[in-house]
């Protein structure tokens, strides 16, 4: 099907929605997985992103949603300026991911490191927009922003999913899909929740407060 977003694109700040508007997508996400602008970050773009990101903005556009403007704010345009002044160690590099089209051509690994915390995440931008996070650190995962999201990394213990879900309901969120991928059974359980509600801090603090969670986080929806 094809939505009016499709037609016309998203509002943002231009040239690009490819390079522009999806690129501040997957900068807002690395954002959110440690909960604020990163201390450093390094971005390493692959195929079209590294071959004509700096022409199309894609440096500013990643920079952006780090510091968390959003597509439509007009700071994109200053974004390196402001890392700048405010002393921030975000480093870009030239890399390749691996071979297309299993790589998407506008493809960026983010890697954030904020108050000892440090994550890792491969996303793409698909065009007019909309975006894919394909891995965060290292587990295979599918986020694309249009849901208010929980990431969560979890001993894969017996009745975790009931007690997860029971959190959730309890606070009258409701569940729009659930995902949970595992290296090994008994090992840790990578998990993702698309909610339609934004969760409150007293979710995310519950979840954290299981024995058996290494980390939560909560991922704002950033479009769709």
């Amino acid at each position: 099907m094809v939505s009016i977003l499709d037609i016309i694109g998203p509002v943002m700040v231009g040239p690009s929605s490819s390079h522009t508007a999806g690129a501040c997508r997957l900068g807002l996400i690395a954002r959110d997985l440690v909960a604020g602008t990163p201390e450093s970050a390094l971005i390493e773009l692959h195929g079209s992103f590294a071959r004509t990101g700096e022409g199309h903005g894609t440096d500013k556009a990643i920079v952006g949603g780090l510091l968390g403007f959003r597509p439509d704010d007009e700071r994109l345009r200053d974004a390196l300026t402001i890392m700048e002044k405010e002393g921030l160690d975000f480093r870009f590099e030239k890399t390749t991911l691996g071979d297309e089209p299993d790589v998407h051509p506008n493809s960026v690994r983010i890697t954030v490191k904020r108050q000892h915390r440090e994550h890792v995440m491969l996303g793409a931008s698909l065009g007019a927009g909309r975006i894919k996070v394909s891995q965060i650190d290292g587990y295979p995962v599918e986020v694309d922003g249009s849901h208010h999201t929980i990431a969560m990394v979890a001993e894969d213990v017996k009745g975790s999913i009931a007690r997860i879900t029971g959190i959730l309901s309890d606070d009258g969120v409701n569940i729009a899909t659930l995902r949970l991928t595992r290296k090994h059974r008994g090992g840790d359980a990578f998990i993702v929740i698309e909610v339609d509600e934004q969760p409150a801090d007293r979710v995310r603090d519950d979840l954290r407060a299981l024995s058996w969670v290494r980390w939560t986080h909560r991922i704002d929806k950033v479009g769709g």
